[in-house]
């Protein structure tokens, strides 16, 4: 399998590792107060936001990674249905709380990048193998 293939392969998996943490952290800053990695809570965002935020940023970054490794052949689903609540999230963050300039250049970098993260779990010889589809 071509090295491209690789790269993306390692590029999803520390981008998953770094969702997976990020949310964790985020849960306990939520949940105590300690900020474990700086500041991570948005003060626009209603606490039930942030909370689902911290729920769909975990449950992508972990379950990607532990799909990935158990060989799971429903991770490729469970990834789009994820990224599809992200996506959902991400729609209702930027249009309704957020106030950075770049608000929706970054919406759509994240869509983009969920697309392709999914076609390639779907469509590379390499995760059909990998998780026997």
């Amino acid at each position: 399998m071509g090295k491209a293939s690789t790269v993306f392969l390692y590029l999803i998996l520390g981008a998953h590792v770094v969702l997976g943490l990020w949310g964790a952290f985020g849960f306990i800053e939520y949940f105590t107060g300690l900020q474990v990695i700086g500041p991570l809570q948005n003060p626009n965002f209603p606490s039930g936001t942030q909370f689902i935020h911290w729920v769909l940023a975990t449950a992508s970054g972990f379950g990607f990674l532990v799909g990935y490794l158990l060989k799971w052949k429903h991770t490729p689903t469970l990834m789009v249905v994820l990224y599809a609540c992200l996506t959902t999230l991400c729609f209702i963050e930027t249009f309704d709380f957020m106030t950075k300039e770049s608000k929706y250049t970054l919406f759509v970098i994240e869509v983009v990048e969920y697309v392709a993260i999914s076609l390639y779990l779907f469509q590379s010889q390499r995760m059909k193998t990998h998780f026997k589809r």
